[in-house]
């Protein structure tokens, strides 16, 4: 007699193929993809010996421009994360005329062409264009210095801070902050308190996002900076610039040295998130 009661399984089957299947193409996928062609960078380099190696990326030109490319996208980044949480905010707890077209603009600089950007940014932020002509009586010069690596970088890494932010308001409850509200809480007391902390794990991520595109992009940067050695010179026009003059080891050398730092750094940033979560959740 049939009771109503549903039998006990021990195992739930999934959706999806089992976990050796799901497992082996994540392997392959990953193997091809990544690991290869890293490690690919890491042998090449290795066979100039120690020696070479550390004569390369301890050389003045080389450490110049990795202190340009870390610092402006460490900056780019932060300004990013800064403003592109006001945008997201904005966009989620307010109705206004345009609203639509707004939010589709801000995924305007995932399609446009990087030489694009570059070249148009140039022409805004010099002593003649349209922007820069309002700094220049200030004696502030934008493109083809620092700042101007950090105006490209900022525009190609907002998008990724307002992406990541926005899902988390949107699910966020907004009768928590009107409950903060009656107990007594200000409104910078809500925002520090309430707020902040269920956003915060989505800020770093969109932190993380932007600092680690930054790192990478050339296009719009190799118009905009100068590219003068030892003030302007990014890390990934250097390697350029050695790839282009045959001398490979140089360049796999560099990228080897700037894939370990960008490791090092974003395994601290997802150290940090982890911890920051596990904190929040107690």
């Amino acid at each position: 007699m049939n009771l109503g009661i549903k039998p006990f399984k021990l195992k739930q089957k999934s959706v999806i193929p089992g976990f050796g299947i799901t497992m082996g193409f994540t392997l392959t996928y990953l193997t091809l993809l990544v690991l290869i062609p890293v490690s690919m960078v890491f042998l090449n380099s290795a066979q100039i010996g120690l020696d070479k190696f550390w004569e390369i990326v301890s050389s003045e030109r080389v450490l110049a421009s990795l202190k340009i490319s870390f610092g402006t996208s460490f900056l780019a980044a932060a300004i990013n994360v800064v403003f592109g949480f006001l945008l997201a905010w904005v966009l989620e707890r307010y109705d206004f005329w345009g609203k639509k077209l707004v939010d589709g603009l801000i995924d305007l600089p995932f399609a446009l062409p990087t030489a694009v950007a570059g070249i148009s940014l140039t022409t805004l932020y010099s002593q003649n264009g349209w922007i820069g002509r309002l700094f220049a009586p200030f004696g502030i010069k934008i493109s083809y210095t620092p700042l101007g690596i950090v105006v490209a970088l900022v525009f190609i890494g907002f998008p990724f801070v307002v992406r990541t932010v926005q899902p988390v308001l949107e699910s966020f409850d907004v009768e928590v902050e009107e409950a903060a509200a009656c107990l007594g809480a200000t409104r910078f007391q809500t925002f520090c308190r309430v707020i902040l902390p269920e956003l915060f794990p989505a800020l770093i991520t969109g932190f993380a996002l932007a600092f680690s595109r930054a790192l990478g992009e050339y296009g719009s940067v190799v118009f905009i900076s100068g590219n003068m050695p030892m003030k302007t010179e990014i890390t990934p026009l250097l390697i350029r610039t050695k790839l282009e003059q045959y001398d490979y080891a140089g360049g796999t050398a560099v990228a080897a040295v700037m894939l370990v730092i960008s490791f090092i750094l974003l395994l601290m940033i997802n150290a940090f998130q982890w911890w920051a979560g596990r904190h929040r959740s107690r």
